[in-house]
């Protein structure tokens, strides 16, 4: 899939921009991370990325065709999106939850077949929470909550997942795991986009970084050329030292001299 955003800009109260004249090009299965700080427009811009905000300005295409353009089964198809935060309004088991992913696959008029369902039980299993699958979806935690959406998009056989700030809700082993199984979706030919506050996983991924600050992109290349000391200190306001642990990269807030 190949997403086409020029001078694309959003605003809430048709003043004060919070998307402003931003571009960007994407083509999956990349992963793309787009750091920012709290505030700066990352969660409205894949509002807009995905079709639920009308852009202000600008426009944003899917495979060239304007996104608005799409029925929502069909962008489905395309696009797999999972918010920061979901909350459950029934207590349907973890399986139905997954399974509803398939519904743009199913018929208009059809119920989910053992197919389906089995389809559901793959994606629980490959994720490793396949022991969730008869818990109440109201009743697990909320780092659980998270891997179950992620599940549930699996299952939707989107070409690209677009995750806001996917491992908020998750520990320190399941942030790892996430970050693994992204890489593992890339090479199985699925893309990827997520914003996120931790620069350290853009260094793990690899792929192309974007630092997006005022509803602009600032900077965007591959990770580590993006996410260096000088970059995230503009953003954060912070001195950060980016140093090699063994093979990898990592961010260290604050100097390590003394």
């Amino acid at each position: 899939m190949r997403l086409d955003i020029d001078n694309l800009s959003f605003s809430y109260d048709g003043a004060r921009p919070v998307v402003d004249g931003l571009t960007l090009r994407y083509e999956s299965p990349e992963a793309l991370c787009i750091l920012g700080a709290n505030g700066t427009g990352k969660s409205t811009l894949l509002q807009c990325v995905i079709g639920a905000f009308k852009p202000t300005g600008g426009e944003v295409r899917v495979d060239g065709k304007p996104v608005g353009a799409y029925s929502a089964r069909d962008l489905a198809r395309c696009m797999a999106y999972i918010p920061q935060t979901h909350v459950p309004a029934f207590e349907y088991p973890v399986i139905d939850v997954v399974t509803m992913g398939r519904t743009s696959l199913i018929g208009r008029f059809s119920t989910p077949s053992a197919a389906d369902r089995d389809s559901a039980l793959e994606k629980l299993d490959f994720l490793g929470i396949a022991h969730l699958r008869d818990k109440p979806y109201t009743q697990i935690s909320g780092g659980e909550r998270q891997l179950v959406m992620i599940a549930s998009a699996l299952a939707q056989e989107p070409d690209v997942l677009v995750l806001d700030e996917p491992t908020a809700h998750l520990d320190f082993g399941n942030q790892y795991r996430f970050v693994k199984l992204v890489e593992q979706l890339c090479a199985q030919g699925v893309g990827v986009i997520m914003t996120t506050h931790f620069p350290d996983h853009a260094l793990e991924l690899g792929g192309t970084t974007a630092v997006m600050d005022g509803g602009r992109i600032e900077h965007i290349g591959p990770a580590r050329e993006v996410v260096t000391a000088e970059n995230l200190h503009d953003l954060y306001g912070i001195e950060v030292n980016v140093e090699r642990v063994g093979r990898r990269l990592v961010c260290v807030p604050g100097s390590l001299e003394g």
